[in-house]
């Protein structure tokens, strides 16, 4: 089914509205990184060099954000700094999306407390719930062996405080229109205190 600009999803029963931008073809969601560097992440040069998949399983080369400042996040929908953090990135999203380009690419990721258990479908009304018209991917994990492999480049080029590991839902990484990690902020740090950060990049 062809999908152009605002649709309704359907996954299962259940059937929400997210915004999605250009053309898209719904498919079955699978598990999987859905990255082309699975092996050889290392050795990628910008996050253009990764695929990773849509909410709906659908697979997404990140060069169609050349060009774009990007703030990627590990999302979840029932930690206690869900609300703050989907408010806060939904404001971020409407200031900076037309007049600046941001992107927020947002992933959902369950390795804390199982604090994102739900479907792809109980993820995407969730966010419709908040008013999120950001990007949305499916499920994976941050760390261990089975990370997305996108999320490991995103930690060997902006390590953490305590080590390269993401601590819990909300990490968020910079990336400037050259697809480079510039920055990492903290599980704590509130999305309305990146606006200057961003702004650098712009």
């Amino acid at each position: 089914m062809r999908i152009h600009g605002w649709n309704l999803l359907k996954i299962g029963t259940t059937v929400c509205s997210l915004q999605y931008f250009g053309t898209r073809f719904l498919t079955t969601v699978t598990a999987s990184t859905g990255n082309k560097m699975a092996s050889d992440w290392k050795n990628a040069q910008s996050v253009y060099d990764f695929t990773v998949k849509d909410i709906t399983g659908n697979d997404v080369s990140l060069e169609k954000y050349k060009g774009h400042v990007l703030l990627v996040v590990n999302i979840a929908s029932l930690c206690g700094l869900t609300a703050t953090n989907y408010k806060e990135l939904v404001e971020l999203d409407e200031k900076y999306r037309e007049s600046h380009g941001l992107r927020i690419l947002a992933f959902p990721c369950n390795q804390f407390n199982g604090q994102e258990p739900g479907t792809a479908d109980d993820i995407v009304c969730f966010a419709k719930k908040q008013n999120a018209h950001f990007d949305l991917f499916e499920k994976v994990n941050v760390n261990g062996d089975d990370a997305s492999p996108l999320w490991k480049y995103l930690k060997h080029k902006q390590g953490g405080t305590f080590g390269d590991f993401i601590k819990w839902n909300f990490t968020k990484f910079i990336v400037d229109k050259e697809g480079q990690p510039v920055e990492r902020h903290s599980p704590t740090t509130e999305p309305h205190k990146l606006a200057s950060h961003l702004e650098k990049y712009f």
